[in-house]
């Protein structure tokens, strides 16, 4: 056998047993830990366990040797491309490197292991600390109301929606639509249909702004609310904000702020400051926290006075100490409000590691960080246009942008005859994480690209080389591209089967 063919047959060994979960390496007997012998005097199981709550039958556990157990995890958590492996121009809403030393602050045992029944008396750092917190969001949104409880950006938005129905029904008013924009994030039609509202959707203009005319001929007095990001997903600012805001007041609606894309304005503008009564932050995005897993997350809510009587409740107070003993925070609870959104006061990790973030930057900080995601954007998109890109990935709207910007894969798909998809499968086999593709959906083939504002100048201009490299390689053969990725763990998938069957419980 030749050298070429061991490797062969070694490489196709591995990606064999790469390819085993971790049930089919289980083999009976195989124990990673064996327990010492029992040194404290043995109780019966029906003390520990009353009977109804045990199992009738042993759990179907594999049964590995340590090493296995190690190694299969290892294995798994290399198929992973995140942040700190490479570049990661992930948009509409932010996906930012996460300072190492908010994780070791959040992992202080006053924080980690601080439990969710502590009694208030006994967790004023806590409490202290959410209070913080509360106030640093006001003065950022210039909403000066904050609750802490919703869970995620999604969560935020149900509880904005569900305190503008919650306003509208304590005044006697029966509001049944919910305007959002076209470009707006899918989560915002969901929540308004959540919410119980029709969903009336506002055009965008050749500028790629809210259409002021379209608005104005939509908003009418059944209408409860306009949901906006600002700026938009399109990464652009709405020049005409005050406007907008005068004509949703202007037939009695609140105006929502999606809080996706704080991450361009922050220190800068303030939404409470546009004329927004409710806005939400994505904490885990906006002021760093770890994406893997899918969360945890956070998206606390900031109101005008208008609303605050209906916020959810219970919410950190502080009140002066009538004695040394007295408890200086506390939660309060109130009975207008739209009623708690979750157990417990929220994801406390994340507030932590977001509290720990504003407080390292401070205001002057959270502003640079701001500029410089717009400064690198708009740097990325003038060094596409150096190489060409624009030329098959035009800009859908060639204008100054904010933190991000979306360009049509339309020209590439007629001229060079690769999509969207396949350039962005392709961009893995480079080391680099696609971004959002076919978003918006006003654009067609749409790239949507957010390099934050912690990447090098050099990491960007790999990325503009990389993409006019995928483009001038679709040129000789557009098959390449079709067929990527060649470097994955998995090559690719059908993921319109994927969405229509998915198969959600593998039998064991």
């Amino acid at each position: 056998m030749s050298a070429t063919d061991v490797k062969r047959t070694l490489s196709f060994t591995q990606a064999a047993d790469d390819d085993l979960t971790i049930y089919q390496r289980s083999k009976p007997g195989r124990r990673a830990f064996s327990p010492p012998p029992l040194d404290v005097p043995e109780r019966p199981l029906d003390e520990l366990i009353p009977a109804p709550l045990r199992r009738s039958e042993a759990a179907r556990l594999p049964e590995v040797s340590e090493p296995e157990i190690v190694r299969h995890y290892n294995r798994l958590s290399k198929r992973n491309f995140d942040l700190d492996t490479g570049f990661y121009p992930l948009g509409s809403c932010t996906m930012k490197h996460n300072p190492k030393l908010h994780e070791r602050v959040a992992a202080l045992p006053g924080n980690a292991k601080l439990h969710p029944f502590q009694a208030p008396a006994d967790a004023q750092g806590a409490l202290e600390l959410m209070w913080r917190l509360q106030y640093s969001l006001g003065e950022i949104s210039g909403l000066p109301h904050v609750s802490l409880q919703p869970s995620a950006g999604s969560h935020g938005e149900l509880a904005g929606v569900l305190l503008t129905r919650a306003y509208h029904e304590d005044r006697g008013e029966h509001r049944t639509k919910v305007l959002t924009p076209d470009t707006a994030h899918g989560t915002n039609p969901a929540t308004v249909t959540m919410a119980g509202y029709e969903v009336v959707k506002v055009g965008t203009d050749a500028n790629g702004n809210v259409d002021i005319e379209d608005l104005r001929a939509k908003a009418t007095t059944d209408v409860a609310c306009l949901m906006l990001t600002n700026p938009s997903t399109i990464g652009l600012f709405e020049p005409q904000i005050k406007e907008i805001a005068e004509i949703v007041h202007g037939v009695g609606a609140t105006l929502y702020y999606d809080g996706a894309n704080l991450n361009a304005i922050m220190g800068i503008c303030r939404p409470g400051d546009m004329g927004f009564d409710i806005v939400h932050f994505n904490l885990h995005k906006s002021f760093t926290q770890p994406h893997g897993g899918g969360g945890p997350g956070s998206g606390p809510i900031a109101v005008s006075d208008r609303i605050e009587p209906y916020i959810p409740r219970p919410q950190v107070v502080r009140r002066p100490a009538e004695t040394d003993d007295d408890v200086a925070g506390q939660l309060a609870s109130n009975g207008e409000a739209i009623g708690r959104l979750r157990g417990f006061q929220g994801n406390y990790g994340v507030f932590v590691r977001s509290y720990a973030y504003i407080r390292s930057l401070g205001a002057s900080g959270l502003k640079e960080a701001s500029e410089v995601a717009v400064l690198n954007a708009n740097y990325l998109l003038a060094k596409l246009r150096l190489e060409g890109v624009l030329e098959y990935l035009p800009a859908a709207y060639d204008r100054l942008c904010m933190h991000e910007f979306v360009l049509s894969g339309a020209p590439m798909k007629r001229e060079l005859e690769i999509k969207t998809l396949d350039l962005a499968k392709r961009l893995l086999d480079h080391g680099v994480h696609p971004p959002t593709v076919y978003f918006p959906l006003i654009v067609d083939e749409a790239l949507l690209i957010e390099p934050t504002e912690t990447e090098t100048r050099e990491t960007l201009d790999g990325f503009a080389a990389i993409v006019a490299e995928v483009l001038r390689e679709a040129k000789e053969d557009p098959e390449i591209a079709r067929n990527a990725p060649y470097s994955a763990p998995v090559r690719r998938l059908d993921e319109a089967a994927a969405a229509r069957n998915p198969v959600l419980r593998q039998p064991l």
